[in-house]
């Protein structure tokens, strides 16, 4: 396997800042609860992977983590306010184009990975609903290019943060790190290797899902009321076009 060099860690004095301004703000502006820290791994190779229904989880993530942590994301920032926009590009990170061609960034993540170092990943590629959808094919395939473990991370609480605020009120949130799981390796080609992958997308988010409540696990929700509800939302929204067009 053929990693691209990169540096790790990087941008160490300015990413320094942002952890310790996370943990001050959310201590000011949430009530914040950090459930299972016992399982944060003392170092890499990792892949952390958490559900993403707010812009606020990277920040958040930042904030509980105790190591130097590289991200993948979305090139675009559609679900922020323009007012953060700035942040995610300040600490810096690798920008898959969703719906298109992400090698590049996916060639980066090998190479922080290579290096014993820690990817924070959004298995669901976007922020567009409050449930949990479906994983995209990039993090089962990071998973089984590297052979990387990964640590499952679920948010609640997050995209309330602001209306509570608004009420003169601090949000409830909770953050729950589960278990390690993995390394993954995966053979063959074509659609066998791809149904592979989509099985270890499946477990992925099914790790995920054990960490929030049923009502907002979407697809995995054990209540088909709540999975009736949350139909439509796996539709990817860059599925008939990437970024940018």
């Amino acid at each position: 396997m053929v990693v691209t060099q990169v540096v790790y860690p990087r941008r160490r004095l300015m990413r320094g800042l942002m952890r310790r301004a996370s943990r001050l703000a959310f201590s000011t502006i949430a009530e914040l609860q950090v459930e299972g820290s016992e399982n944060l791994p003392t170092s890499g190779p990792l892949i952390v992977v958490a559900n993403h229904f707010s812009f606020l989880d990277p920040a958040a993530l930042v904030g509980i983590s105790p190591w130097p942590l590289e991200f993948l994301g979305g090139l675009e920032l559609p679900n922020a306010p323009p007012f953060v926009r700035w942040i995610p590009r300040l600490w810096g990170y690798y920008p898959v184009l969703r719906g298109g061609n992400s090698r590049e960034a996916l060639r980066a993540a090998e190479g922080v990975l290579s290096q014993g170092g820690i990817i924070g990943v959004f298995p669901e590629a976007g922020s567009w609903a409050q449930v949990l959808r479906p994983a995209r094919p990039g993090t089962a395939y990071l998973a089984a290019r590297t052979g990387a473990p990964l640590l499952p991370i679920g948010f609640d609480g997050l995209p309330h943060v602001f209306e509570r605020l608004r009420e003169r009120r601090r949000a409830r949130v909770t953050v729950r790190v589960g278990k390690a799981f993995g390394p993954f390796r995966v053979e063959g080609r074509g659609r066998d290797r791809r149904r592979i992958l989509d099985g270890i997308g499946h477990e992925i988010m099914e790790r995920i899902a054990a960490l929030i409540p049923d009502e907002k696990r979407g697809f995995l929700s054990s209540d088909p009321t709540i999975r009736e509800a949350a139909r439509g939302t796996e539709v990817y929204p860059w599925d008939e076009a990437p970024e940018g067009d």
